[in-house]
């Protein structure tokens, strides 16, 4: 949806979540000395700055990335590294978007696709990656240029799908991409992000991939607040497809310490499931 900036939400809760899962996919993928396609099917603007006008206005760093002391939370050190390198001078002055922090993991030899429709974002996005060598940015749809994609020429590749969802239809849509994409490429792994806003839509979410036979699926929710309807994004959720065998325990060990950490006494949960099977 052409309305919605990120900028306005970098580094609340519903980030922390996303990119702690993406540090660690990346990290486990790159461990193969073999080259790597990430794609990013709606990679933002790059970098925010926590202290301009959209993001000043709501503040909402602050009940996310703003609650970390990096020294109370050692297991998650990488990817607060790598929001630490961002900042210029004291103090949280930006927030890395899902595409700089794979920028700051990736190698060389590593492909990066950036998809962004938002005209503003996508000109920001190319200024800000502009001559960096095997890295695309195209303002498109970000579904379509996924599919267009696959199978890699490295027949590996991270695929994060993380739009805004502001138009309800982008849940139905998501997910027929997810399949389809799948279905071109089984071995990729993709991560899909969502909001917990109504969760019959995520219910239907679940039930479309089980149905299409998508097979070894993991889900990672964390709520700050309890599901009510009317009262907006109350937490979000990755849905993990062929995720590696180490992130489950990693998970069920974050999640239950980053709920207590961001959510509101007597609130917020988390869930760590199995969609599907191997």
């Amino acid at each position: 949806m052409l309305s919605y900036r990120h900028s306005f939400h970098a580094g609340n809760h519903a980030d922390v979540l996303k990119h702690v899962v993406l540090v660690d996919l990346l990290q486990y993928l790159l461990k193969k000395d073999k080259p790597l396609d990430y794609i990013d099917t709606h990679a933002g603007a790059g970098l925010y700055s926590l202290s301009g006008h959209q993001s000043a206005k709501t503040q909402e760093y602050l009940g996310g990335i703003g609650r970390l002391e990096p020294n109370d939370w050692p297991e998650l050190s990488d990817y607060l590294s790598i929001v630490n390198s961002c900042q210029i001078g004291a103090g949280l002055s930006h927030y890395p978007g899902s595409p700089e922090i794979a920028q700051r993991i990736l190698r060389r030899s590593d492909r990066r696709w950036l998809f962004e429709l938002h005209p503003h974002d996508a000109a920001l996005l190319s200024d800000h990656y502009q001559g960096l060598r095997h890295t695309r940015v195209e303002q498109t749809d970000g579904l379509k240029g996924l599919l267009s994609l696959l199978p890699p020429a490295s027949k590996r590749a991270l695929v994060l799908i993380d739009p805004s969802y502001e138009i309800k239809e982008d849940y139905v849509a998501v997910i027929k991409a997810v399949i389809k994409a799948w279905t071109k490429f089984r071995t990729g792994v993709y991560a899909i992000w969502y909001p917990v806003v109504d969760r019959t839509r995520i219910d239907d979410m679940e039930a479309r991939l089980k149905r299409a036979g998508v097979k070894s699926v993991q889900r990672f929710e964390l709520a700050v607040l309890s599901d009510s309807a009317g009262r907006g994004m109350t937490g979000s959720g990755m849905i993990v497809i062929n995720p590696p065998w180490t992130l489950f325990s990693r998970m069920e060990q974050l999640l239950p310490k980053l709920s207590e950490a961001l959510g509101e006494t007597g609130q917020a949960s988390f869930r760590c499931d199995v969609i599907a099977k191997e």
